[in-house]
């Protein structure tokens, strides 16, 4: 059928930062379909050159109000590696507690939040207060609560933290804190399995569209890798020296973007919870692979709507691992000495970990007094606007007979399938010297 459409999405919404979608056909052919990014651009990388070592993490942190920790945790590591200071045992672990504190409060905002309107067939949220499925929102806001108040134990605050420091932590929860955590987290992992139940009912209602691509993310032969592992490619292999991450991260300029796009092997790729997923689905914990199973995830899945689903899937895992965490450091017994004086130098060093949205890079050079002379940081969401506008353009013909809402409420579920963090992913402005 040959019809005209004019869609022109200014800020698609349930998701962070200003993004739009335009999509202009005239009879039955594409003219134009962009993803642009119209987001102001933000210097973060300008702004921590000539700051001391331990200035970086707090100014860094700032980058992201969902992804402060793991932005602090990329910090601290690229730090660390440049000063050559080695964190301990009980150190590495309650990091670890963070960042699973992080991407759970991430994902089960995004889950269920941002993507069960559409899910559900409403506008928002809030049309589920007093609905049949009012039960099901009470426990994702349990679930959320839970995630927050673990945030607020291990990192002392919920958004950009403060006990996280330069080899290790300013305080140290308490074993009976630890303790207290752990029953709340068994709690919420019951309470998980139901939410994942009422989100497999609806589940029908997620676009059946693949488009194969290529995953980039952290991967261990040890566990689920989020804060430590190789960075790898499902089709390339692991890289051999994660200080030559930018052979795998190759940012380039769009005219319609004030966010870089990026590409490796192919024309784009994707990172995120389905990458990881996609590179590291052996490594799960056994309930989270239940539910894996419950949606029929199986690696390699080349349906980006289905991210939203290994969302779901890493919270459960992220709860499975940080009672196994917990039982460590009570087994270890909590040492609450701080973090030893570091002595400034000479170095550079890169910090990589994963983050709600994908592998996260910071890149840090320091003179002999600990000052930042160069800085660069490549943010997940920006490496995700490439494979964002390439699954538009295949998706577009397979959609193009629909109804023009359906089309473009299909293109913005697709946009939320990223979860996209926009405002962190720009971080270019073209200028032009008349």
């Amino acid at each position: 059928m040959s019809k005209d459409i004019n869609i022109d999405v200014e800020h698609v919404t349930r998701v962070e930062g200003h993004g739009n979608i335009v999509l202009n056909v005239k009879k039955g052919k594409i003219e134009k379909l962009q993803w642009q990014i119209s987001e102001a651009p933000r210097f973060f990388e300008a702004m921590v050159r000539g700051r001391k070592f331990n200035e970086l993490r707090t100014i860094t942190s700032r980058i992201c109000g969902i992804c402060s920790i793991g932005h602090s945790l990329a910090s601290l590591k690229a730090t660390e590696d440049a000063l050559d200071i080695q964190i301990t045992e009980q150190t590495g672990i309650l990091r670890r507690l963070a960042i699973n504190a992080e991407n759970m409060q991430s994902h089960i905002l995004h889950v269920g939040y941002l993507v069960a309107p559409d899910l559900f067939g409403i506008g928002s949220v809030f049309p589920l207060v007093g609905s049949k499925n009012q039960n099901a929102l009470l426990k994702i806001v349990k679930l959320h609560r839970l995630s927050n108040e673990m945030s607020d134990l291990i990192c002392g605050r919920t958004t950009h933290p403060i006990r996280l420091v330069v080899g290790g932590f300013s305080i140290t929860p308490t074993e009976i804190e630890l303790s207290k955590l752990k029953k709340n987290l068994e709690d919420g992992l019951k309470t998980t399995k139901e939410v994942a139940e009422v989100v497999k009912n609806v589940s029908g209602n997620f676009p059946d569209f693949e488009r194969e691509t290529e995953y980039i993310g952290l991967t261990s032969d040890e566990e689920y890798a989020l804060y430590d592992g190789d960075v790898a490619s499902t089709d390339t292999g692991r890289l051999s020296n994660y200080k030559d991450y930018r052979s795998y991260m190759n940012e380039f300029v769009v005219p319609f973007s004030t966010a870089k796009h990026a590409k490796h092997k192919r024309d784009s790729y994707m990172v995120g919870a389905l990458a990881r997923f996609n590179l590291n689905s052996k490594q799960l914990h056994p309930i989270a692979q239940d539910v894996a199973d419950m949606f029929n995830l199986r690696p390699i899945c080349y349906n980006p709507f289905m991210n939203n689903v290994a969302q779901l899937v890493e919270f459960v895992h992220n709860i499975e691992d940080s009672i196994k965490c917990i039982d460590r450091l009570i087994e270890y017994g909590i040492n609450q000495k701080k973090p030893v004086n570091v002595s400034p130098k000479a170095g550079h060093g890169v910090g990589i970990v994963e983050v709600p949205r994908g592998i996260l890079v910071h890149d840090y050079t320091y003179n002999n007094k600990g000052i930042c002379t160069k800085a660069n940081c490549i943010i997940p969401t920006n490496q995700n606007h490439a494979n964002i506008q390439n699954d538009m353009e295949k998706f577009v013909p397979q959609i193009i007979n629909k109804p023009d809402n359906e089309i473009e409420l299909n293109l913005e579920m697709l946009v939320r399938a990223y979860d996209p963090c926009i405002s962190c992913s720009t971080h270019y402005i073209d200028v032009k010297f008349v």
